[in-house]
């Protein structure tokens, strides 16, 4: 049986497939982020599946921001890409405790892009031709 973070982050890539949307928190400062709870070293970059999760986020040090939608698109290959350049962690759909699961952005991005494949949904790139080709990218990089 999935426990509740696996079944969170299986919710989070069907959603996101689904809408081809992704939710993030940001204010006129920036987009919110903590540090991970394994490593404080390591930066995490909550990003939520609905607005309405992102929206009970914020609150307490997040207050100020709102919830800001991210096309699928741009969130692969911007956000992930360079998130992965940066070591940072992605944070799927956190709570209002900001508790949810930490994963590895290439991690994310190959699990939306096979849910997007088995859900046989289009998708336009600007870097890639075709969501194999970024697959293809993706699994060299791990």
């Amino acid at each position: 049986m999935e426990d509740t973070t696996d079944i969170k982050y299986t919710q989070f890539i069907e959603k996101v497939a689904a809408t081809k949307l992704v939710w993030g928190l940001k204010s006129k400062t920036g987009w919110a982020n903590t540090e991970s709870a394994e490593d404080e070293e390591v930066g995490v970059v909550p990003f939520w599946s609905d607005r309405a999760l992102a929206k009970i986020s914020a609150r307490d040090e997040w207050k100020s921001y709102v919830p800001t939608e991210v096309p699928l698109a741009i969130f692969l290959e911007d956000w992930c890409v360079g998130m992965a350049e940066n070591e940072t962690l992605i944070g799927i759909n956190f709570d209002a405790k900001m508790l949810g699961t930490e994963a590895e952005p290439e991690l994310v991005v190959f699990d939306i892009l096979t849910r997007l494949k088995a859900i046989n949904s289009a998708i336009k790139f600007t870097n890639y031709i075709s969501i194999d080709e970024f697959i293809t990218e993706i699994s060299e990089e791990q």
